[in-house]
């Protein structure tokens, strides 16, 4: 079993940046894809970046290429999420989830997600 815990989200105008984090308990972490979603109010949760257990490959939705950049540290159990160029709808819960599949392949399908963290909450003011 894996827990995550999100941090690192806020109030920011936009054109500004903000970096998430999220630290994962167990011993498999470095062997888990992972991913990040976000939820808007009213809208289904979105895919927004992933990235393989080794950390050699990224996927990311075509709206944050360029500005936001997604990378682990495999030996502090912890997976990023840096946000530049924060543009008003970013705003959303942004959720942190793994896959209990050791080694499989980046998903940017939620359903192919078994750990899920609480939630961190993105403000982008215009």
């Amino acid at each position: 079993q894996v827990q995550l815990v999100e941090s690192g989200g806020g109030l920011v105008q936009a054109g500004g940046s903000l970096s998430l984090s999220c630290a994962a308990s167990g011993r498999t972490f470095s062997y888990t894809v992972m991913g990040w979603f976000r939820q808007a109010p009213g809208k289904e949760r979105e895919f927004v970046a992933a990235i393989s257990w080794s950390g050699a490959a990224t996927r990311y939705v075509d709206s944050v290429k360029g500005r936001f950049t997604i990378s682990r540290d495999n030996a502090k159990n912890v997976v990023y999420l840096q946000m530049n160029s924060l543009k008003p709808e970013d705003t959303a819960v942004y959720y942190c989830a793994g896959v209990r599949r050791l080694r499989s392949i980046i998903s940017a399908d939620p359903s192919a997600y078994d750990y899920w963290g609480q939630g961190t909450q993105v403000t982008v003011s215009s």
